[in-house]
């Protein structure tokens, strides 16, 4: 089946492959965050984003970024994805530095042209700040996602530790994107409690939120979002792995999906949790018997949310629609 997916962060979704490959030719001993298998291995959230911030290491320049985004792409489109959102951050290209940034970005859309003409698949940016990096520091995000704002760059978002600052510290960066144009994301909900969704709804005046799932404990707050059409960037398999929730069986993705959420369905950061889109799919099946009529209907409901022009649209439609 043809897929749209929303959230994925670019460094995120690197084959541990590709990251062991860099840092052996660019003699950076990372061997710590790869377990014997050679995947990525970390104990909790926080470990996490160490690691992770560890597998950035190697990617030093606009050409590694190319290669990570030809290596992302190809993977995701081996998977049927034909559409994908990617969060990229100027912290780690170039440092916040806009001519840098300019370079890094020049190269990962010279490589998501010719994914798209390899592999059939279509990919968008959306500039992300580093939340636990601090307000100030997300300025700077801001300010080269509101001057490379474009054809490739759509949208802005926050990702990172979710439990550090409150929505509104951030409010002029997202100002400052919005004024630009660009459409705006944020991750919340994942750690944070109902207050943190609805807070961050509030404002930092997104359409979009990145996982979202703990406004499940206040229904509410689930049918406002219903009837604000907020749409939710679920990730089960990040979800379950990262023990957000206690298990598959628990997620409340189809309980917000009863109530009249428009859910969408992502990988986050597909190797590190061990998933694809796939996967994400045959699990969703398994759990809650979803059948390819619901599954579809997450499809066309990421599509409608999709930070991308009208013509872009309207082929990613056609595509599903031929499947």
């Amino acid at each position: 089946m043809p897929k749209v997916e929303l959230h994925m962060h670019l460094e995120g979704a690197a084959p541990p492959a590709f990251i062991r490959g860099l840092a052996r030719e660019k003699n950076i001993d990372i061997s710590g965050i790869f377990d014997a298998d050679g995947g990525y291995v970390f104990r909790n959230f926080d470990h996490f984003l160490s690691v992770y911030e560890a597998a950035c290491q190697p990617l030093t320049g606009p050409e590694e970024f190319r290669r990570l985004t030809l290596a992302v792409l190809e993977e995701s489109a081996s998977h049927g994805v034909i559409y994908t959102e990617s969060f990229i951050s100027p912290d780690f290209c170039g440092g916040g530095d806009l001519a840098a940034w300019r370079d890094y970005l020049a190269a990962m859309q010279d490589a998501a042209r010719e994914a798209e003409a390899k592999f059939g698949i279509t990919m968008k940016g959306i500039v992300t700040c580093i939340r636990h990096f601090g307000p100030e520091q997300a300025k700077t995000a801001a300010h080269c996602a509101a001057e490379t704002a474009g054809e490739f760059i759509t949208g802005f978002g926050m990702g990172g530790a979710e439990m550090m600052h409150r929505p509104g510290d951030f409010a002029y960066s997202f100002d400052m994107a919005r004024e630009a144009g660009l459409r705006l994301t944020c991750h919340a909900g994942e750690w944070g409690g109902p207050d943190m969704v609805a807070d961050t709804i509030r404002d930092l005046k997104v359409e979009r939120i990145g996982h979202g799932i703990n406004c499940i404990k206040d229904l509410a707050l689930v049918d406002q979002i219903a009837e604000a059409g907020v749409v939710l960037e679920v990730c089960p398999g990040s979800n379950v792995v990262l023990r957000a929730v206690d298990g598959w069986a628990q997620h409340p993705i189809a309980q917000l999906r009863e109530r009249g959420v428009k859910v969408t369905v992502s990988t986050d950061d597909p190797p590190f949790f061990k998933t694809t889109m796939t996967d994400e799919f045959d699990m969703l099946a398994k759990t809650f018997g979803w059948e390819e009529d619901v599954l579809m209907e997450l499809n066309h409901a990421a599509v409608d949310a999709a930070f991308c022009d009208t013509a872009t649209k309207d082929n990613i439609r056609a595509k599903l629609e031929a499947a």
